[in-house]
């Protein structure tokens, strides 16, 4: 018994359809192309995922000691003495060469462009200017008579010609180019026309047939092969990484047991002890060794760059002479010891 009210007239209803509703060919080649595809992907997968680990463990084990051995041999054979020949040569001679550049272009330069070239150019420059105060003179006045000229030998019978001549005839011939161009408009539309008709004819009629009945059905076909064929893809690729994740646990715990652990036992009761005595004994002593002499070439360094800062200063000296010191300036104030007062003997009330 049916207890819901319907609005009257309305008859029973259709279940909605799906907007995902799958047709009898999709269905038909799911499941044989995903178990095709599946054969095929498993193997790729695993040889991928091991192509990954190996690669991961060479990287970690090897490349990286490497290149870090390699960037501290190269610091060492190239940066440290480029290093070294940068601040303790090419500096010192660069700055050298800058002195003896200066002393020897710069000034004499300055000099001669101060004192000969500078009172050389404003001669030439005054000269100059009176010449060319002369030619503009006589430039304004021949300027005037040719535009005098000019005007009633050209200006004034071009503008007669331009006017009773020229423009009449360029308007008749403005008027005929209009004619023929409606003519060529005519005969063009009307070709363009029958063109037109003729190609929707014989090309575009049979080509939309063509893409309407033959083509698009073969589209949605190829479409749905190659939809099915990337979701089989896809699932297969996942299924097999969870397979190489499997086989590579179960590899992973047979290598443990079989290496790691006793590599480990190893580690843990044998060679720990021996690196904890090769440090004590041998790698701590180098260690200060090192450091120390470390500490003694720093400090004959320091030694060697103050003698040659005293040597260049001695050499400054004697060549320039010692440097000008300011004489100290008077003050207006005088001191407390000197300062007048009505008790001393020295101010001018009790003076003798």
């Amino acid at each position: 018994m049916d207890l819901e009210k319907r609005p009257p007239g309305s008859g029973p209803q259709e279940p909605p359809r799906r907007s995902d509703a799958e047709g009898c060919l999709t269905v038909a080649i799911r499941i044989p192309l995903r178990i095709v595809v599946l054969l095929l992907v498993v193997p790729v997968r695993l040889v991928w995922d091991a192509l990954v680990v190996g690669g991961r463990f060479l990287r970690d084990t090897v490349l990286r000691p490497f290149g870090r051995a390699l960037a501290l041999l190269g610091r060492a054979l190239i940066v440290w003495p480029a290093v070294g020949l940068w601040r303790y040569v090419v500096v010192p001679a660069a700055r050298g060469v800058a002195w003896l550049g200066r002393y020897l272009l710069v000034v004499p330069a300055v000099w001669l462009y101060r004192w000969v070239l500078a009172p050389a150019g404003h001669a030439v420059l005054w000269v100059a200017g009176g010449v060319g105060a002369v030619l503009a003179a006589v430039g304004r006045g021949l300027y005037a008579a040719g535009a005098l000229v000019g005007r009633y030998l050209l200006v004034v019978p071009a503008t007669w010609l331009y006017t009773w001549v020229l423009t009449p005839v360029g308007h008749a011939l403005a008027w005929c180019g209009r004619g023929i161009a409606w003519c060529l408009r005519m005969v063009a539309t009307g070709a363009g026309t029958a063109l037109y008709w003729t190609a929707r004819i014989l090309l575009v009629l049979p080509a939309v047939a063509l893409w309407r009945w033959v083509l698009a059905p073969v589209g949605r076909g190829l479409a749905v092969v190659g939809r099915e064929a990337a979701a089989a893809l896809g699932h297969a690729w996942r299924i097999a990484g969870h397979v190489s994740l499997a086989v590579g646990r179960f590899l992973a715990a047979v290598f443990r047991l079989l290496v790691g652990d006793p590599a480990w036992w190893v580690y843990r009761t044998l060679l720990t002890p021996v690196g904890h005595v090769v440090r004590d004994a041998i790698w701590r002593p180098v260690a200060e060794a090192s450091r120390g002499v470390g500490r003694a070439v720093r400090k004959a360094l320091a030694d060697v760059r103050g003698s040659v800062r005293r040597a260049r200063a001695d050499v400054r000296r004697a060549l320039f002479g010692e440097p000008v010191k300011e004489r100290p300036v008077a003050r207006r104030e005088p001191s407390a010891a000197r300062a007048r007062t009505l008790g001393s003997s020295t101010t001018a009330l009790t003076k003798d």
